[in-house]
């Protein structure tokens, strides 16, 4: 698989070209402006695939691994830039953007939403991607926001998949990071040979169970993901400041915004998601969320169809702006 190095970490990637061999559609090819798929915590680009599937004849479609996780954790373990960089030491200086109210930080450690907006923004030069929409899945969606209002003039539109937020509750927040850290910590290697375990992790976070195949992928994604980075980008992305600035951050984007909710989501349940939202410039209600029914977390996985619907008629309004 394809790789490019980040802060001396290699980076795996997919970067498909649009088809354009036959049948006709009345569906235009867009090969100007690249899709840009971004996974989840303790995720991979993998996810992606079902959705890349019904996109892919039209969009050129980039997924990858974001620094630690999938099949850019490799690196992460045998680089030694890369363990400097885990450390978060020093911070990453960030280019604000000029013409915004919202005074944000200017520099960033290693895993926060910003740093990972950051990753995105090197790879897509190192990929000569020059106009790309975002769809950001979950944690993946918060960083694709920080990547909006840090690249405004290369992404011209975010799409965030069970994404939202900006509510931040102490105790709740307190039992999330302790759990997660946990969950980190005890990861045996001999986890995929435990029997049945396929199946349970096929029905995390779902409304309905998945195929086991993707039990399997979870398995390997929680145990293949780099520690500090897993553990650095949940504890990053929680903290009660990271959770305030996403509404103060997204009220400043002037890039189309669109979320896709599910009624079921108990990790990201709608009203979160409805209320982030709202603080859009061009925000309407009823429009600018679209809510799957019978739907959990996993959107792009438990209902590709519906999501890939949505994002058709997202990317063809936006275009005509």
């Amino acid at each position: 698989m394809p790789t490019v190095k980040i802060l001396g970490v290699p980076h795996s990637y997919t970067l498909t070209e649009p088809a354009l061999a036959e049948p006709p559609s009345s569906e235009p090819v867009s090969s100007d402006q690249a899709l840009v798929f971004i996974h989840g915590w303790l995720l991979s680009r993998a996810y992606w695939q079902p959705l890349v599937s019904q996109l892919a004849a039209h969009h050129r479609c980039l997924t990858y691994d974001l620094r630690g996780f999938g099949g850019s954790a490799q690196g992460s373990h045998a680089d030694k830039q890369g363990r400097q960089a885990a450390k978060g030491s020093p911070p990453r200086q960030l280019k604000i953007p000029t013409g915004y109210s919202w005074t944000a930080p200017h520099s960033a450690s290693a895993y926060s939403l910003a740093a990972y907006a950051q990753d995105l923004g090197e790879l897509l030069d190192r990929l000569g991607l020059d106009q790309v929409w975002l769809l950001g899945h979950s944690l993946g969606g918060s960083i694709a926001l920080w990547a909006a209002y840090l690249l405004p003039e290369r992404v011209k539109g975010v799409i965030c998949i069970n994404a939202g937020g900006g509510i931040y509750i102490p105790k709740e927040f307190e039992k999330f990071r302790s759990a997660g850290q946990q969950m980190v910590k005890y990861r045996p290697t001999w986890l995929p040979a435990v029997p049945l375990l396929p199946r349970l992790f096929s029905r995390l976070m779902v409304h309905q169970p998945l195929d086991t195949r993707w039990g399997r992928q979870r398995i390997d994604d929680f145990i293949q993901a780099d520690k500090q980075a897993a553990a650095g980008a949940l504890l990053e992305s929680t903290t009660c400041e990271a959770v305030h600035q996403l509404p103060q951050l997204i009220a400043q984007l002037k890039q189309p915004v669109h979320f896709i909710t599910a009624s079921k989501d108990q990790v990201m349940p709608p009203r979160y998601v409805n209320y982030l939202a709202s603080f859009h410039p061009h925000f309407q209600a009823g429009m600018s969320v679209s809510e799957l029914a019978d739907c959990g977390h996993m959107a792009m996985v438990e209902q590709p169809e519906a999501v890939g619907e949505v994002v058709r008629v997202v990317l063809e309004n936006g275009s005509r702006q």
